[in-house]
């Protein structure tokens, strides 16, 4: 399969969308690579999906392996929709409680900050001595889960102007909408553009950088293997990428 051209800053490593800026590293996943089977073919990293958990733990440490990166270290949480970002100011513990959260943010090297999405924006937020991902779909962009990643950004010491990078997601002619979000977004379109809602949100945030990587989760056809998994176009039984983002 042809895979599309990447605007700057973004380029392809194998598989994956990369942004590697300094010591800021990030990465969006698609769904090649893996192990799964359909209809979680084949890179599904979603734990709380019914594909089959072997599968999903496998595809966990193909990534690891491919990244270089320590998967013990994996900053991730239950993601609820919500506005709150985790802070992480020290290294996980694999033994914690997961806590309900839709993003993590970081100024510890080599903790990977992991959210999953089928549709709704992976968002990666960089700066001097610090880094965040986020995920932001419509109730999280409506409730401020972007505000609440620069705010911890800043709580954890980071510093200077602050890189948004925008990965995969439902693009703006797509996902279609009924008129509560209408209302909600004060648009009169069918169609909800998240990642423009997403890029003014962050440049009313003092955001002057924000990247968007032109991608969209719901294009493609039932009857072939899109690129991305999305919610959206193939209902509840499928899988979830991943955006992930460190500091080295």
């Amino acid at each position: 399969m042809t895979v599309p051209a990447l605007p700057a800053p973004f380029r392809w490593d194998g598989h994956l969308v990369a942004v590697d800026l300094g010591d800021h590293h990030v990465r969006f996943t698609t769904r090649r690579g893996g192990v799964s089977r359909p209809p979680y073919d084949s890179l599904n990293l979603g734990r709380w999906t019914d594909d089959d958990p072997a599968s999903v733990a496998a595809n966990y440490a193909e990534l690891a392996e491919l990244l270089c990166v320590d998967f013990a270290r994996l900053a991730m949480g239950l993601q609820v929709h919500g506005s709150e970002v985790q802070r992480r100011d020290e290294e996980p513990d694999a033994e914690d409680e997961l806590l309900a959260c839709d993003g993590q943010a970081t100024h510890v090297e080599g903790v990977t900050c992991l959210v999953l999405t089928a549709d709704c924006l992976p968002v990666a937020l960089l700066c001097d001595g610090a880094v965040a991902m986020v995920h932001a779909g419509w109730r999280g962009l409506a409730e401020g889960v972007l505000d609440d990643g620069l705010r911890a950004l800043r709580e954890l010491g980071g510093r200077g102007a602050v890189i948004a990078l925008i990965g995969p997601g439902a693009g703006g002619e797509c996902y279609e909408v009924g008129d509560d979000l209408r209302a909600r977004f004060a648009t009169a379109e069918r169609t909800l553009d998240l990642k423009a809602i997403a890029a003014e949100a962050l440049r009313a945030g003092g955001v002057a950088e924000v990247h968007d990587v032109g991608l969209c989760t719901m294009c493609g056809r039932r009857d072939t293997t899109p690129l991305f998994f999305s919610h959206r176009r193939d209902g509840p039984r499928t899988g979830r990428q991943a955006g992930l983002a460190w500091l080295s």
